[in-house]
């Protein structure tokens, strides 16, 4: 008696690389946005050590030229007290385009800690 062969095609081996390639292709576009992202996130927190809102936008426009942060400026931040503490809160998006017609947006927020 014969035993069945087992194993992957030849066509199922290159579907499975065409879609690991295709998720290492987007998720390099994505890891630029969510290292920015953090970048960002440091620069709320350093400018909630600001006591004045034109204070705070001061530092996180300082944060912002020295960590190259392009996605967002001093003037998209939102300055407000809770308490006695300055929080610094955000919210913005990115798209990567994909192929054609489709995009992928990323939506981000934050607040300083």
């Amino acid at each position: 008696m014969r035993q069945p062969q087992r194993g992957v095609t030849f066509l199922g081996l290159i579907a499975v690389l065409a879609l690991g390639l295709g998720a290492v292709l987007v998720g390099m576009q994505v890891f630029p946005t969510y290292t920015e992202f953090l970048a960002i996130q440091k620069a709320a927190n350093k400018a909630s050590s600001g006591s004045t809102v034109a204070e705070v936008r001061s530092i996180f426009d300082k944060a912002t030229q020295i960590d190259y942060i392009t996605s967002i400026s001093a003037k998209d931040i939102q300055v407000s007290k809770q308490g006695e503490k300055v929080v610094v809160s955000f919210a913005y998006q990115r798209e990567i385009h994909l192929v054609g017609p489709a995009y992928l947006v990323m939506k981000y927020e934050g607040t300083s800690r």
